[in-house]
């Protein structure tokens, strides 16, 4: 099985071009983030207060009380939280703050591991988060980091939200990535880091079909199954 790891911070554009990338591979994308963002949304839905002070009635919630399951439907990753499909609602704004927050807590982290180790071993993946490379997938076949000015970063999250109907400012979207930007790379637990042998790719000033061809082209080149 081929493993590719993406990493980087909110607003990179990581999820984006790995789920093309892996469309145009044939291979599996697993979007980490949207599992760290279901088990937020379980905790809000059963009011839970996300905080390193009720740790442990967290973890005790998720094992007992949660059944997450992920279904890959033509390539796509779609999470299900207690038999619902959760994709729509895990991108809201709340959300995103929510799973900053509880994704920093050692045993959300513990808990989703053999999740996507055990779809890394069974698929050929192109999965994408903040510690894939890492601490989830440090042996990956290649190690990817995508990154951007917090600025640029900021903009793109704000078009995806307002096309999504949400009430915001750009300046609201600014701040929240400069928080999640603080929160995911000062955090205990798998701080976001580029991985030793991780290739840096910033897109700042690359949009995303080149983004995604020149990845997608060099993928194929590292791999001769793929040619």
């Amino acid at each position: 099985m081929i493993n590719v790891a993406i990493d980087g911070p909110v607003g990179a554009g990581k999820s984006s071009v790995a789920r093309e990338c892996a469309r145009r591979l044939g291979f599996i994308y697993v979007d980490t983030g949207a599992l760290y963002r279901s088990c937020a949304l379980f905790c809000i839905k059963n009011g839970i207060t996300i905080s390193p002070d009720n740790e442990s009635e967290i973890a005790e919630a998720l094992e007992k009380r949660l059944e997450l399951k992920i279904d890959l439907i033509d390539g796509e990753q779609h999470v299900y939280v207690n038999g619902e499909d959760v994709n729509g609602e895990i991108r809201t704004i709340e959300i995103s703050k929510a799973a900053s927050e509880i994704s920093a807590l050692p045993s959300v982290r513990k808990y989703l591991l053999d999740t996507q180790r055990s779809i890394a071993a069974n698929n050929n993946v192109i999965m994408d988060g903040r510690d894939i490379g890492t601490v989830i997938l440090p042996n990956a076949d290649l190690k990817i980091f995508i990154t951007a000015k917090p600025e640029v970063r900021a903009k793109r999250r704000y078009d995806e939200l307002i096309a999504k109907g949400e009430s915001i400012t750009l300046g609201e979207v600014l701040v929240d990535v400069n928080r999640r930007d603080f929160n995911d790379t000062h955090r205990k637990e798998a701080p976001l880091k580029q991985a030793e042998d991780a290739i840096l790719i910033d897109t700042t000033e690359i949009d995303f079909e080149e983004t995604v061809s020149g990845l997608t082209a060099f993928i194929m080149s590292r791999f001769e199954t793929l040619a």
